[in-house]
């Protein structure tokens, strides 16, 4: 598993909106904030991603990006942000290939961890939370809030 200091692993992945969205696109520019989530409709994650989707200006003052990570298709992503209203990008990581390189793909399960990373604009990992169970939920996105501002510039 990836650890804080440690330089985030590109990828690149289609979101929910059809926009291939890549990691590096953003270094330099805006910290990253990745929301890795074990499946659409869920549950905890149709309270967790809504709750970043509903901060989403908040995260953007403080040039940030919030995007969610699971292995639903697009089309999944899609009804799901429509049924939920929500407006952060969802990426479709069906072949669990970036939560892998995160390290917290469960392949046996077929779905990732849920876990939070935040990535500087530098492109270093400067928070790793990784629930002890796919069910919990226990950093929420005002908390990541906090921690984006207190990140020096």
């Amino acid at each position: 598993m990836l650890t804080v200091g440690d330089t985030a692993p590109d990828f690149t992945l289609t979101a929910h909106t059809g926009a291939e969205i890549r990691l590096s696109d953003y270094r330099g520019k805006r910290h990253v904030v990745l929301v890795f989530y074990p499946l659409d409709f869920s549950p905890v994650c149709s309270v967790q991603l809504p709750e970043y989707s509903d901060l989403k200006d908040d995260f953007g003052r403080l040039d940030a990006v919030v995007l969610g990570v699971n292995r639903d298709s697009v089309y999944t992503h899609r009804a799901w942000a429509e049924a939920y209203g929500i407006e952060v990008p969802l990426l479709a990581d069906m072949t669990l290939a970036v939560a892998r390189a995160f390290g917290v793909d469960l392949p046996d399960e077929g779905t990732s961890q849920r876990a939070v990373f935040l990535v500087d604009r530098a492109g270093t990992i400067r928070l790793v939370h990784v629930e002890k169970a796919t069910g919990d939920f226990t950093l929420h996105a005002a908390e990541v809030l906090e921690l984006l501002r207190d990140l020096p510039d």
